[in-house]
């Protein structure tokens, strides 16, 4: 009998069509964080993951728990069909359900730079310090880095709870008294994706080299004679040297998932970690769809700082992820180092640029055909150097010029090698104007700005036979001006909540060396078999662990401060202008950058061990934000797992929560130009607590625009005893401006010691 053959065909088509939409179904499943309700459980259970597995199996007969959560968030994650999720969402007990996000990843001279190692006798010394503990969520740790030595500390801190977790390529001895715990978790991804490729470890072990990077960035120990292949020789140290690590890999070769960084995070949580440094972003949402943010705030209320990267969406505005103000958010600026290259034109110019280029050269005196690559190209991007696109026949033996853009910088030199190029100069576009970011490129090259750019591809057009070379200079220090924003850095405004200004402050991103993975090259490209100890890169994943180290230390001199008031000593301690008294600029631009590219300013570790005054804030304070986006009780228990509602009646305000910045958003009047003669008064409360000697302060505010007056009312405080607190208001006073128009000001309080300051931004809608 064949098959199938006992079937008429109607039969038969509505049969396959039924298996078809059954595999559909079954294919299309999709990985669920559910919110459950844990004062909701029935008497019935014995516990609460018998009673999350019992709702999950009234929705699904095959589902299984990929995790259940107990302390960032109540609840359970698993793989669920669309028709079983939204069945589950009814289901008594469960607050919500959150779709799986897709997250993606976001040193020698930066304690010199941000004068640490001038001040040793200002830092804690290392008993104290090491009893901190900075949880790294990221790609895991090449645990054989010189960066994790131990020597010199002494036991794991009693109040860690964490382990060392065994598998593949890494085992329970490459933890130390440095590297105290690693983890791994990757259910989340694998139901997505499927087992782990074998290219990946599936355990903590690093094998792409960002985790290895920020965490040794963060607490790496001091290690001498530190170099990528000799550029940026020096000793190379974490910002908290003594601290202790750990190590959550949540992210692999196709992203870091939601389900997988909520059972990190749980995990950290439980563990004991001091602070929680997390370099990834992902898409923008309400506090209680994010799970980032959920996770934070049940962190902040165990006393752990977060901090996490800002994002490289720059330098467009309202580009941030990680905006919620219980987080910390970094941005990036440069260091006072470069690593200069030059494109010597048959012309007789010579360009300067930056590049890490460290294989054999060409030769500084030889000429060579220089072509664009949109002219020997067979794409309508040939310019981009996108792979495939050059023209071997065009491009052999010559040095091709390549735009930014679209695909990796290395990987447009590799394209350019295929093609038998011999050297690329590779030019930005107006997206990042003269942002200079060094590469550890595979052929000669040196990258230039755009102004650069444009003149090189004007004398190819100009030239019939355009000639050039690439020479190479090393290391340049006391570069001038620094630091400033780098264009990659994203900018606010705050694109969730406008009345809190994010991003909180920057701190160095670009072209930073820290510890990296044996497992790949420093471009981390297929064709890169060099093996190095120590890599440079750039981005808002770099700044982050600057600050994450940096709070590690104001943790370890301050143990009994909260998550808020260690924040509020790092933002209000930093700085906006250089010491000629211009503003940092913004190298997008060239001109100065504003508090919606840096924030509060710059970090200055230094003053942050001893700010005066600090802008506390605790659980009931984030309550009060929540209440005053309008939240129900049922939100705020999803950001919050805590039972609470807003008091009927009473005024809820954005702009009283006790932060650092203020951000006053107002409405532009109707009529020509927004003009009006009534002004907008707006009154903000703030509370200031002193963790210093008794002084009086004055308040002061400097700011440039006639169109807003700021008051501060009363105009001094006197603290007679630490921890005394004291409450201000602010007041401004408005006339209408054009919509879109922002202005800054900045308010300071000073005792002659210590400067406690507050950037202002005002903006009209």
């Amino acid at each position: 009998m064949k098959p199938f053959s006992r079937f008429g065909p109607l039969l038969l088509q509505t049969l396959l069509i039924a298996i078809t939409y059954r595999s559909f179904a079954v294919a299309q499943k999709k990985t669920y964080i559910v919110h459950m309700d844990k004062s909701t459980m029935p008497t019935s259970f014995t516990d609460h993951f018998e009673w999350y597995d019992s709702a999950l199996k009234t929705v699904s007969d095959s589902g299984n728990m990929l995790y259940a959560y107990t302390d960032v968030i109540h609840g359970f994650s698993a793989r669920l069909t669309a028709d079983e999720a939204k069945s589950l969402e009814s289901h008594p007990g469960v607050l919500s359900l959150l779709e799986e996000v897709k997250y993606e990843l976001h040193t020698t001279r930066t304690p010199q730079f941000l004068g640490l190692d001038t001040s040793q006798s200002l830092f804690p010394d290392s008993t104290t310090a090491s009893d901190v503990v900075v949880g790294v969520l990221d790609t895991g740790v090449w645990p054989e880095s010189k960066s994790f030595d131990d020597t010199g500390l002494g036991p794991v801190p009693s109040s860690w709870k964490g382990e060392c977790e065994a598998g593949n390529n890494f085992n329970t001895s490459h933890c130390n008294r440095k590297l105290i715990g690693a983890r791994s978790f990757s259910k989340g991804y694998e139901g997505a994706f499927g087992p782990i490729a074998k290219t990946e470890s599936k355990s903590p072990r690093d094998d792409d080299g960002h985790g290895t990077h920020t965490s040794t960035t963060a607490a790496g120990a001091a290690v001498a004679e530190a170099s990528l292949f000799g550029y940026a020789a020096g000793t190379a140290r974490g910002m908290a040297r003594h601290a202790r690590v750990a190590t959550y890999k949540i992210c692999w070769q196709g992203g870091c998932f939601s389900s997988d960084i909520v059972a990190a995070m749980d995990a950290a949580v439980k563990d004991g970690v001091n602070v929680l440094s997390m370099s990834i972003g992902g898409s923008v949402t309400d506090y209680d769809r994010d799970s980032v943010a959920i996770g934070a705030f049940a962190a902040m209320t165990k006393g752990i700082l977060v901090s996490c990267s800002a994002g490289n969406g720059g330098p467009g505005s309202m580009t941030l992820s990680n905006v919620a103000p219980w987080i910390t958010t970094v941005g990036a600026g440069t260091l006072d180092r470069e690593f200069p290259a030059y494109a010597m034109l048959g012309s007789g110019k010579n360009f300067s640029g930056v590049s890490l280029y460290s294989g054999k050269p060409l030769s500084d005196s030889s000429l060579v055909p220089l072509v664009y690559a949109a002219n020997v190209s067979n794409s309508s991007y040939g310019n981009l150097c996108m792979t495939g696109s050059l023209i071997p026949a065009k491009v052999s033996g010559k040095i091709v010029v390549c735009d930014r853009g679209l695909n990796s910088r290395v990987q447009k030199g590799v394209v350019v090698k295929d093609a038998g190029g011999i050297g690329m100069i590779l030019t930005n576009t107006d997206s990042y104007g003269e942002e200079l970011v060094a590469d550890t490129h595979l052929i000669p090259t040196v990258a230039v700005g755009q102004l650069t750019g444009d003149a090189i591809k004007k004398y190819i057009l100009s030239d019939t036979k355009p000639t050039a070379t690439i020479t190479f200079a090393g290391t340049q220090l006391g570069v001038q001006p620094s630091p400033v924003v780098a264009a990659f850095s994203s900018r606010g405004p705050n694109p969730i909540t406008p009345d809190i200004l994010k991003p909180d402050l920057i701190a160095p991103g670009v072209n930073i060396l820290a510890g990296w993975t044996g497992a790949a090259g420093p471009t981390g490209l297929e064709e890169d078999t060099r093996r190095v100890s120590f890599n440079i890169v750039s981005g808002t994943s770099m700044s982050c662990p600057h600050v994450s180290g940096l709070a590690a230390l104001v943790k370890g001199f301050h143990q009994d401060w909260s998550p808020a008031a260690v924040k509020s000593a790092l933002m209000t301690t930093t700085y906006t202008t250089y010491k000629d008294g211009e503003t940092i600029k913004d190298i997008a631009t060239g001109r100065p950058s504003t508090p919606f590219d840096y924030g509060a300013g710059h970090v200055n570790p230094v003053a942050a061990l001893d700010p005066g005054l600090v802008y506390d804030a605790g659980v009931d304070d984030y309550l009060g934000f929540l209440c005053a986006l309008n939240y129900t009780s049922a939100r705020i228990k999803t950001v919050s797992q805590q039972d609470y509602t807003c008091e009927s009646g009473k005024k809820y305000s954005l702009g009283d929560l006790n932060y650092p910045s203020f951000v006053v958003p107002l409405q532009t009047a109707s009529g020509q130009g927004g003009g009006s003669s009534a002004a907008t008064v707006v009154k903000y409360t703030r509370t200031l607590t002193n963790v210093g000697t008794p002084a009086t302060y004055k308040a002061s505010v400097s700011s440039k625009t006639r169109a807003v007056q700021i008051t501060v009312e009363p105009e001094s405080l006197t603290f007679s005893k630490t921890n005394e607190k004291k409450t201000f208001t602010v007041t401004f006073s408005a006339s209408s401006m054009p919509s879109g128009t922002n202005e800054f000001a900045r308010m300071e309080w000073s005792d002659g010691k210590h400067t406690v300051a507050s950037p202002i931004a005002i903006s009209w809608t």
